[in-house]
């Protein structure tokens, strides 16, 4: 609406601002000017939340155990567990609030405002809709507010929308109520930061009602709280488990028809304890926390433990463009002139290294050899002129022209483009500095303005070598700045007057190109001038623009003109600048745009090798988002292209691409209908991402959001991994995310979704061990229970201080080595691993299941064998409590049956190294001490099994079992045995089984993307896009 409707609505006179009464009344009836903290959350209810959990009870209940036994180094050992758990999970609660401190610094400490008339500073949390504010360079804006008397004013929206470029403001009135964020230019934004001119605004909107207030309530609204598959999975073994230890209990007292002795009462605590992997949460935790410090150390920090399980769920990773997929450094990369056609400009960042190019036509003279140069307007890819050369010497009949890619110097540059490169650096205020300490080149001023002083320093041609005394030796000697005539946002052009030593004063100007074009009569023509009328220039200029458009390029236009003696006594000063930016002569195109990392294209096709979708999801207009998404690699060119031979790279703007307006027009049930969802969506707002994000979980997808704006913060919330950028992200949302990459590289998150399979992967591993541990030593120990001596009562298999010392020896260290496994050089070939599968499948159950029954039935069939099989039965008296010659036989075999299960469990960790794969065939053992931790770990534990089994005393009186000798012929039959049903039951599983991850229809055509790529990229060397590696 107009600004005289804006006062209506908001009942205030512009020309006098509310007064001093009104505003408190409208503070009372808004609130104050802030974010609101939604009730954080209580430090006592959180810490309740951490202990109030099932693994947590069961492990005070061992704690007391451990403690009825004496056994203190167990209680140590699990109430530090306990500790350790609660102290992590509270940490990770608690700093939810931290994100909405983030965004209430981010106000304006005061405003400056117009009340009863008069202009007065206040504080900017007493802003209220109706407000007048004054706004100029350097202000962060109060409120969301309508502008008005608008002079050259900008913002810096980036934190809202993710752009560049700082957005030119106007008081038009604009008529579509659906336009996307980035498009109200006659709306400034709470937060956002004014970089050029001034301007009154009416505020009408405070608090929670902002766009930054409406992102804030999203963060507050979103609910991050729940478990995750494999939370849920630990608590349902913890469940299984608890209720198998209270039968366990049962069984043994029913085996004794209840008859509770003292032995009895210990065998059911330790064959408790026993059942309950009471490790298991500390090595979990400890092996996510070593996951957490590799990703450190390859430049991703982990907030929150739990982000390892979903990244290795990943299907979608959902990018912002500006400093993720690109550096978010404007640079100029392409220059056209019209008789000398396009030159290309190679170097990235603001560093002043790189070559201009130009293609030229070199006609060679076959009987001479001579060759002799002509301008090419043709702008294809380079050719290699050397091999064309030694063609054409070959065969003096040929055509004997060839195209060669020339290095514009300043010794060697025509004088249009040394015209063209002087308006560049001298019509222009940004500066181009060094810092002395790192080397390290930066810029001051407007970003474009800051690119075409980078273009002209390769060429040393920058601003402070034309304006310096030591420029005098060179062409036209030192320039002076005579006269500027700024850029103004409603004319969108700047221009300057500048004199050299040779006398000549000279206006540059440059801008818009229509708005350049309506300034000229002419255009330069190599040496001379040709005139033409605006129009017919506009036409002649039109495919040029769309060209470089289409390559997403921000094309500004420049002019200049040589005033003439009439005007030298002229104060220019007073002189309007439309009469002095007249009968222009056009020089030339310049194309602009932030170029893409070196590092995006082949991190997106790791993507894609990995079965994952990368979408682009972008606050910039569709065709430079269309444009950097094919220089990445998330939009593919087809395979034949119309215009092949032309470096057009038309895009089809259709369902892969769209704007936020189309996306959010769509009905859910309307984008559940799309074939594919859009791989690029321009012109983002926050609500935008979030209902892609949406869409995509409606798909059972996994999704990773990046992004570092305050825009993409509830994004970052409502995506399963929210990943932050270190460098140029705002606070709030790294407060948003469960991951901050340190160097803002895109490459980072293919290296974190990599060490995130790894994880899970190494949890499912040393899950399978100790659980099916626990389950040979359990099924052991209650099957032994039928063993009776003379006197008819139960003759233990092993000691309830033997089952102890098992599980120590057995559970959590060679847990821990599996939780250190590197990642299989295959990790990356699978897609995603479903995400409702859980961490226990049924292909793990099983593995549980058969190697836990193996372990216990060979365990006891050992005992059965030295007893009954090579002894006489004999059992003798009470030899649960103590040894006598009576029970030598017993003693001995328990001993077997130690050493059996120790070592039997030691090897499964092993086998557990791979599901499916053989671990004991001859290539298999030779990389056997490949995981040094598990190696020496199984040394380790087989010493300190022997030591068990022979010293004296420790093995008699304590552990109540006895070295032996002969049986060892038993136990290493019986290992052997277990060894070769392990390796038939992966046999049958490789052959019956499906594969381990089985890829939908569009993770194998990511897939087929990846292999293409890679395949042609290694035939043809280095490429810059899909569509070139095809050709």
């Amino acid at each position: 609406m107009d600004i005289v409707q804006t006062q209506n609505d908001l009942d205030v006179d512009a020309s006098t601002g509310l007064s001093t009464s009104e505003a408190e009344r409208r503070l009372t009836v808004y609130g104050p000017n802030q974010m609101r903290g939604g009730g954080g959350p209580n430090a006592f209810k959180i810490l309740f939340r951490q202990v109030a959990n099932l693994m947590t009870v069961i492990l005070v209940a061992a704690v007391i155990v451990a403690f009825v036994t004496k056994d203190w180094i167990e209680a140590g050992v699990v109430i530090g567990v306990i500790i350790l758990n609660t102290t992590i999970g509270f940490m990770q609660e608690f700093k939810a609030e931290k994100t909405m401190d983030a965004l209430r610094k981010m106000s304006s400490p005061t405003s400056r405002v117009l009340r009863n008339g008069h202009q007065v500073v206040v504080a900017t949390m007493d802003l209220v809709p109706g407000d007048v504010l004054y706004l100029e360079s350097g202000d962060v804006v109060g409120a969301d507010c309508r502008v008005f008397d608008v002079f050259n004013y900008e913002t810096d929206e980036a934190l809202l929308t993710g752009e560049t470029l700082p957005v030119a403001k106007e008081e038009d009135v604009l008529d579509d109520p659906e336009m996307a964020l980035g498009d109200r230019i006659n709306l400034s934004f709470a937060s956002t930061m004014v970089t050029k001119g001034r301007s009154k605004a009416i505020v009408y909107a405070t608090g929670m009602t902002t766009e930054v207030g409406k992102i804030a309530k999203k963060l507050m609204e979103s609910n991050k709280n729940k478990k995750t598959p494999l939370q849920r999975s630990m608590d349902r073994m913890a469940w299984v488990l608890l209720i198998i230890a209270i039968a366990s209990v049962l069984i043994v007292f029913g085996a004794n028809k209840f008859n509770i002795k003292t032995e009895v009462l210990m065998y059911a605590i330790g064959l408790a304890i026993a059942t309950i992997p009471e490790g298991l949460v500390a090595v979990v935790t400890l092996t996510m926390s070593l996951g957490v410090s590799a990703l450190a150390k390859k430049r991703a920090l982990v907030r929150q433990l739990v982000a390892l399980e979903s990244l290795g769920s990943v299907t979608n990773i959902c990018s912002d463009k500006t400093g993720t997929l690109t550096q978010s450094k404007m640079v100029l990369v392409r220059a056209w002139l019209p008789e000398e056609g396009f030159f290309r400009v190679s170097g990235l960042g603001f560093e002043p290294s790189g070559d201009i190019t130009k293609k030229q036509r070199v006609e060679m003279d076959p009987t001479s050899g001579e060759l002799h140069v002509n301008f090419s307007q043709d702008d294809t890819s380079p050719r290699d002129v050397d091999d064309e050369k030694k063609s054409l010497m070959s065969d003096k009949s040929k055509n004997s022209y060839v195209e060669e890619t020339v290095v514009v110097r300043n010794d060697n540059m025509s004088a249009c483009f040394r015209r063209l490169t002087e308006a560049a650096a001298l019509c222009n205020m940004a500066e181009l500095k060094q810092d002395e300490q790192s080397g390290e080149w930066f810029g001051i001023g407007d970003p474009t303005e800051i690119a075409l002083q980078v273009f002209a320093t390769k060429l040393s041609m920058g601003k402070p070598a034309l304006t310096t005394e030591s420029s005098e030796g060179k062409e036209g000697g030192q320039w002076r700045l005579v006269c500027e005539y700024p850029f103004d946002s409603g004319i969108k052009r700047m221009s300057v007057v500048v004199s050299n030593d040779a006398g000549e004063r000279i206006l540059f100007l440059k801008g818009a190109t229509e708005r350049v074009v309506s300034c000229c009569n002419g255009r330069q023509q190599g040496e001379t001038v040709e005139e033409m009328e605006s129009e017919e220039l506009q036409k002649y200029l039109d495919p040029r623009i769309e060209e470089m458009g289409r390559d997403g390029l921000r094309v500004l236009s420049i002019a200049y003109r040589r005033l003439g003696a009439s005007e030298e006594a002229i104060d220019l000063h007073k002189v309007d600048r439309e009469q002095m930016e007249t009968q222009m002569v056009f020089l030339g195109l310049v194309g602009i745009y932030d170029p893409p990392r070196p590092e995006s294209l082949p991190s997106v096709m790791e993507c894609y090798r990995a079965g994952i979708q990368v979408t682009m999801l972008t606050g910039d207009h569709p065709e430079t988002a269309a444009a950097i998404a094919r220089q990445v690699g998330i939009l593919q060119e087809p395979d034949a292209d119309a215009n092949e031979d032309t470096d057009t790279h038309a895009v089809s703007m259709g369902p892969a691409v769209m704007t936020a307006r189309e996306f959010d027009a769509l009905t859910e049930e309307e984008i559940d209908a799309l074939g594919e969802l859009p791989r690029v969506i321009a012109r983002c707002s926050p609500d935008t991402k979030v209902k892609m994000i949406e869409a995509l979980h409606r798909r059972r997808g996994i999704v990773a959001m990046t992004g570092d704006g305050v825009n993409d913060s509830p994004s970052l919330k409502f995506a399963d991994v929210g990943i932050a950028m270190g460098q140029s992200g705002s606070d709030v949302a790294k407060q948003a995310s469960e991951i901050i990459l340190t160097d803002d590289n895109f490459a980072t998150i293919v290296r974190a979704i990599r060490e995130g399979r790894r994880v899970f992967s190494n949890i499912q591993r040393f899950c399978s061990l100790l659980i099916a541990g626990n389950v040979g030593e359990l099924v052991c120990l209650l099957v032994g229970l039928a063993f009776r001596d003379r006197l008819g009562e139960t003759v233990f298999p092993l000691s309830p201080v033997a089952i102890l010392v098992n599980n120590l020896l057995t559970g959590t260290p060679p847990a821990m080595a599996l939780g250190a496994e590197k990642a299989w050089p295959t990790i990356m070939d699978e897609p995603p691993r479903d995400p409702t599968s859980g961490l226990f499948t049924w292909e793990v159950l099983c593995d549980i299941a058969f190697h836990g029954m193996a372990i216990a039935l060979l365990s006891i069939a050992d005992f059965w064998v030295i007893i009954s099989g090579f002894g006489n039965g004999d059992m003798g008296e009470h030899c649960n409590s103590e040894y006598s010659s009576a029970c030598d036989l017993v003693f001995r075999a328990r001993g077997a049956v130690f050493a059996t299960l120790t070592i039997a469990i030691l090897l499964h960790a092993y086998n557990c190294r791979r599901i499916r794969g053989p671990m004991w065939s001859f290539r298999m053992l030779r990389r056997v001490h490949e995981n040094r931790i598990l190696f020496f770990g199984f040394l380790s534990g087989i010493v300190l099994c022997l030591l068990c089994i022979y010293v004296p005393g420790l093995n008699t009186k304590v552990l109540k079992m006895k070295g032996f000798g002969w049986e060892w012929g038993v136990v290493l039959v019986t290992l052997l045995v277990f060894l070769i049903l392990s390796e038939v039951y992966k046999f049958a599983k490789r052959k019956l089984l499906k594969p381990l991850s089985i890829a939908t229809d569009e993770q194998e055509r990511l897939q087929r993307i990846w292999t293409e790529t890679t395949t042609l990229n290694s035939l043809g060397g280095d490429a810059k896009s899909p569509k070139e590696l095809k050709r």
